[in-house]
């Protein structure tokens, strides 16, 4: 492939919405006031643009990062510009919610969300000592662009349904998980397991997103 080639066919893409896929595991954000990025996920940006950084679900979230050591590691992008987010070459989704649309998705893998959308951290109950202690994830309501990460291409499920909380990335707000422990798979298996532990969607009509890896560490 001769140089311009290869420029033509990965140059970044003009206009479109807000958020904004350069493909599949690289995120455009139009930023234009403020917009919540996870930290660490920027790769370039372009106009005026600075970056501080903040805990996800303003006061609120702060106290309980504060009272449990945990929550969203992300920050805020300001000004006018282009700001290019990628997370360990996992796949990236956008979805636009609607006002008052909501949906909770692991902590770990929110990459980016509209300064309209209001975000608040849950904590979960605790599984035993899994999980660095805890559990939680950010509950995100519309209107506004949000965008979130998984390894490999995920699969929607709808409940009821029981999951593996280290494969376990997004779910309906309106169907919160329950935890419980099956002895079974540790007798079997000999030692402990994230099958050991699962999560209990057990009321109907909603969805939950798994992807198709075992996210081992602080997570939803």
């Amino acid at each position: 492939m001769k140089l311009q080639e290869f420029i033509d066919q990965n140059q970044d893409t003009e206009g479109g919405p807000a958020f904004q896929l350069e493909n599949s595991k690289l995120l455009d954000i139009t930023v234009n006031g403020e917009v919540w990025i996870k930290t660490g996920a920027m790769v370039a940006y372009t106009g005026n643009v600075s970056f501080e950084k903040k805990t996800s679900g303003g006061i609120t979230g702060w106290l309980k990062q504060a009272a449990t050591g945990e929550g969203a590691n992300t920050m805020v992008a300001s000004g006018q510009g282009h700001v290019y987010a990628a997370d360990g070459g996992k796949n990236i989704h956008v979805l636009e919610l609607g006002a008052g649309e909501s949906i909770s998705i692991n902590g770990n893998d929110v990459l980016a969300y509209a300064s309209s959308v209001e975000a608040d951290i849950k904590m979960m109950k605790k599984i035993a000592s899994r999980a660095s202690g805890g559990l939680f994830n950010v509950h995100l309501t519309g209107p506004g662009f949000i965008a979130f990460t998984t390894h490999g291409s995920p699969v929607v499920l709808d409940t009821p349904v029981r999951t593996d909380p280290d494969a376990t990335v997004a779910w309906s707000s309106n169907t919160p998980p329950s935890f419980t422990t099956d002895i079974g798979w540790k007798s079997m298996i000999g030692r402990s397991s994230g099958e050991e532990y699962q999560m209990d969607f057990n009321q109907s009509g909603g969805f939950v997103v798994v992807q198709p890896y075992e996210e081992i560490g602080p997570q939803a």
